[in-house]
């Protein structure tokens, strides 16, 4: 099945084929002189995607199979331009008027089309474009000539790893007999001598191979069998067997030379016979697969000798396959130190660590600080810089051309050769969307919410059997983690999820040379892209520096076909051509971009195919009016500007889903009776929604102004609430109030199944659990709730909430220890508690629990402090907190020394913490969530 979603290499012809069948089943496919063109569009287009779908499975196609694909590519990219373009001429003499009237005028207006807008020119030269690309497929016979020719063999790049002299190695000592200590220690204390599993990863040039090797060699001499044996992607099962009988020192000698005829089963058979009653130590090194684990672990049996396998792999959830027991162990190997960094790269250059001239040590930073503690990134730059002269310009130029050298120079090919093989790795899906992180600059820390909304956004992701598009999209980034394509940034929260990712200096490169070649994704940043030598369209531009010439050049280009628009240079903003060129736009990010006030975006509105705008972190006081005519509107991030109110009209954004502002934003006009209000209940594809409820405006002593308004306000928010709860997309629901007026009218409001998230801010106490809090919510996992007093009766109902994994709550009073009994709580991991009550936890209570923050105030010298931390089997972070003015120091010195009596009795030594400013924290984990 030819995919739907947009594509790096082969861009929009899947999704194109099926607008033209949407086209076909419309309004537009019963014009007449209409459904003939776009029928004939879409053969033709369905035909050559076929042909582009089977050359794309190919491992290694021939330079003009790829040079016909790439023409294939613009071309349905120019084709969708033109029916978006023709759409929206139509739809604009189309918008008044009954049915019937509206099909008159579109009509009409078909016979003068081309002659007005040139469309009948455009369509004609497509068609050619077409004939074109159709004729060059035979005449050059690309059937025949699909896959590559070379009969250049390369080399495997790993193989310097296993011959790497120890004395130019550095930073592996630690590591090294870390893994040497627990390889001949682990099991010495169990009767049972298990087999054990180590399984290294990282990313690819870390030096797993090279830190397996040198265990190897610590350790060898302590078993009966030894063998080092390599993998890759597509594992040759027999090979692996037969290479692995031929360095057993333990083999009979009447096989010698006899297993060249022996099959898979055979071999494994064989080899399983020779190691059952020996001690034996294996590398197998660079799995792919859990299948190729799966194949090769059976020839190696558990024998009760204390053997051991170690395995590297790039990708985390095989590492974790290999390792199945308890007894065997994952190591995640991390880049070199910035010491050590320095003494690899000098070492290798001036023969010492301290030999780099001053004038030199500037430019060496800057290079290192690109390599990323990489080995392999530095042992091949410096190599480069070996041969060239100790002058500053000439590190400068190798600095600067970094990425076009992993391309062309032959002694960084080993770096480009390893870091591709992730990414041939990859299937289709991942590497477009691992090739957009191109649009990034260096270093940059990318929010994952973000990242995610913008593939949405371009059309990267489809919603797959059950699973929304922001589900698919969020399993792609777990996936590019899972395989080492990017590293998570920050901690892992409640739920287990990564806030942030970054991408490698290196592999960055990689992608932008990538995404170059594909015309992806054109980024001119200094030293990188120059526009006046492009011959191609700009299909997504991001903009890293900027300066007069490039300002100048920009205004030269035709911008009409950029999509995305990612802006991150400072002080670029006077430089960038009016938004007016830029209308294909389907993403827009002004993220953190100085002096966009100044800049005119009142064109904004005729961005017709704009789905996500930035506005984030810049000083804009209001938003362009134009945007409520972005009916395509997915996500609109204002964020940490200054704007107070949204533009009359923006209920009109039924698209819109992501709306992200800060707390003061006010809906439009008219905010005394809140009559606009009910215009959020239209926006029935919002899933985040944070409310401020500011009652300051409100007199409550006056008897005209003051309460009826107020009571006008509840009944507007519930209205919209309910609303929105009926479109069953809301997943998230966060209450922000600086006072203590009443929440009760929440009461009466039935909450979604589907909400995940409910947050309130708020000095407002509900007095016990609200009757919406039930079971029934099924997919609720983060709650943050006041209480005056939490009952048994309210326990039990927060204990039954099954998918619950993050609790705050905060409680007014109570002056008893509450006890958390041994059933519900199924899966909560993370829970605090600011309350007066004591808390105790039986055996059995809440099972999986791993963070626990709790408050003391003085009641607990009257509760006792003891709260049973032993219970908690899965506990790994204590936090206690104490409020500024609540208790004497020596109440606080008590239960600090009794909960750290209870953390170090605790078998798992949970980290233990203590906040004096514990409402901070609360609100900072509030924040975090959003």
């Amino acid at each position: 099945m030819a995919p739907t979603v947009v594509s790096a290499s082969i861009g929009v012809l899947g999704p194109l084929v099926v607008k033209l069948g949407s086209l076909l089943n419309g309004q537009y496919g019963r014009l007449k002189g209409v459904r003939k063109e776009i029928l004939a569009l879409n053969l033709e287009l369905s035909t050559i995607n076929a042909a582009v779908q089977k050359y794309a499975m190919l491992e290694d196609p021939d330079i003009q199979v790829k040079q016909w694909i790439s023409m294939v590519r613009e071309l349905a990219y120019d084709i969708e331009d033109h029916i978006d373009k023709f759409i929206r001429r139509l739809g604009n003499s189309g918008r008044h008027g009954g049915f019937k009237e509206s099909f008159r005028r579109i009509a009409r207006s078909l016979k003068t089309l081309g002659s007005r807008h040139g469309i009948s020119g455009q369509i004609e030269e497509l068609k050619a474009r077409i004939k074109h690309v159709k004729d060059l497929k035979n005449s050059y016979r690309l059937d025949d000539v699909s896959c590559s020719t070379s009969n250049h063999k390369s080399v495997d790049p790993r193989l310097s790893a296993l011959f790497a002299e120890k004395a130019h190695l550095v930073g592996i000592d630690g590591p090294r007999d870390d893994l040497v200590k627990w390889m001949v220690e682990e099991g010495k204390n169990t009767t049972r001598k298990h087999r054990c599993v180590l399984s290294i990863v990282g990313f690819g040039g870390l030096g797993k191979t090279t830190l397996a090797n040198q265990v190897y060699q610590k350790i060898e001499g302590d078993f009966d069998c030894r063998a080092f044996v390599s993998v890759s992607q597509k594992p040759d099962i027999k090979r692996i067997m037969k290479d692995v009988i031929s360095q057993m020192s333990c083999k009979d000698g009447c096989i010698e030379g006899t297993t060249d005829n022996w099959d898979e089963r055979r071999s494994i058979t064989k080899l399983r016979e020779l190691l059952k009653d020996k001690r034996y130590l294996i590398i197998i090194d660079d799995i792919w697969s859990t299948q190729a684990w799966n194949n090769v672990q059976c020839a190696f049996p558990e024998n009760n000798y204390s053997s051991r396998i170690i395995i590297t792999t790039r990708i985390s959830d095989v590492a974790k396959s290999c390792c199945s027991c308890t007894t065997d162990r994952t190591y995640n190997i991390k880049a070199l130190s910035d010491l050590h960094a320095r003494e690899l790269f000098f070492k290798r250059i001036f023969g010492s660590a301290d030999g780099c001239p001053d004038m030199l040590k500037e430019v060496s930073d800057k290079i290192l600080n690109k390599c990323g503690g990489l080995p392999l990134a530095i042992i091949s730059i410096s190599a480069l810089l070996a041969n060239k002269c100790t002058v500053k310009e000439e590190w400068e130029k190798v600095k600067r051309s970094i990425g076009h050298a992993l391309e062309k120079h032959q002694t960084l090919e080993g770096v480009s050769t390893i870091l591709s093989l992730s990414y041939n790795d990859l299937p289709p899906n991942l590497k477009t969307c691992l090739l957009y992180l191109s649009v990034f600059p260096e270093d940059c820390v990318i929010s994952r919410n973000s990242l995610l909304r913008r593939w949405i956004a371009e059309g990267f992701v489809s919603e797959e059997r059950g699973r929304s598009q922001y589900e698919v999209a969020e399993s792609y980034f777990y996936e590019l983690i899972n395989k080492s394509m990017v590293q998570p940034v920050g901690e892992v929260s409640y739920d287990g999820k990564v806030r942030a990712c970054k991408v490698h200096d290196m592999m960055l490169e990689i992608i932008i040379s990538k995404s170059a070649e594909d015309n992806f994704v054109t980024v001119v940043g200094e030293g990188r892209t120059s526009l006046s030598n492009r011959h191609r369209v700009i299909r997504r531009l991001s903009v890293q520096y900027s300066d007069n010439e490039l300002a100048l050049a920009l205004e030269n280009e035709d911008l009409s076909h950029v999509r995305s628009l990612i802006v991150t240079a400072p002080g670029c903003i006077k430089h960038l051509p009016n938004l007016a060129k830029f209308e294909a736009l389907r993403v827009l990010d002004f993220q953190g971009l100085d002096g966009l006030e100044q800049y005119d975006m009142n064109s904004v509105e005729k961005l017709f195919q704009l789905k996500y705008l930035s506005l984030m972190n810049t000083n804009i006081s209001r938003l362009p009016l134009g945007i409520v005519m972005l009916s395509d509107l997915e996500t609109l991030d204002f964020r940490g500007t200054f704007v107070e109110e949204l533009p009359a009209g923006f209920g009109q954004l039924t698209k819109l889903q992501h709306l992200l502002a800060e707390k003061r934003t006010k809906i439009p006009s008219g905010i005394g009776n809140m009559s606009n209000l009910r215009d959020l209940g239209n926006l029935t594809y919002l899933s985040e929604l944070s409310v401020y409820l500011n009652y300051g405006g409100y007199d409550f002593g006056s008897k005209c102004g003051g309460l009826d308004a107020y009571r006008m306000h509840e009944e507007k928010l519930l209205s919209s609430l309910h609303k929105l709860i009926g479109s069953c997309k809301l997943r998230s629901l966060s209450i922000y109030s600086s006072d203590s007026y009443s929440l009760k009218f929440l009461e009466s409001w039935s909450m979604p199944s589907a909400l995940q998230m409910f947050h309130m801010s708020t000095d407002y106490y509900f007095p016990n659990i609200p009757k919406w809090i039930s079971p029934a919510l099924t997919s609720l996992s983060s709650l943050n709730i006041n209480l005056i007093e939490l009952t048994e009766d309210g326990l039990r109902t927060l204990g039954e909430l099954p998918a619950l994994l993050d609790l705050i709550l905060t409680l007014e009073t109570g002056a008893n220890k509450f006890t958390v009994q041994g059933i519900g709580f199924p899966s909560l991991k993370h829970l605090k508690i600011c309350s007066g009550q004591g808390t105790y936890f039986v055996k059995g209570a809440m099972p999986k629990l791993e963070y626990l923050g709790l408050v003391f105030l003085p009641v607990g010298r009257n509760c006792g402090f003891y709260i049973g931390l032993a219970h908690l089997p899965c506990l790994k972070v204590v936090k206690i907190g104490f409020p500024p003015g609540c208790g004497t120091k020596p109440e606080f010195i008590s239960a600090t020394a009794a909960i750290k009596e209870e953390v170090h009795a605790h078998t798992n030594h949970p980290r233990f913490g203590i906040f004096y400013n514990w409402f901070n924290d609360m609100e900072m984990s509030k924040r975090a969530t959003r």
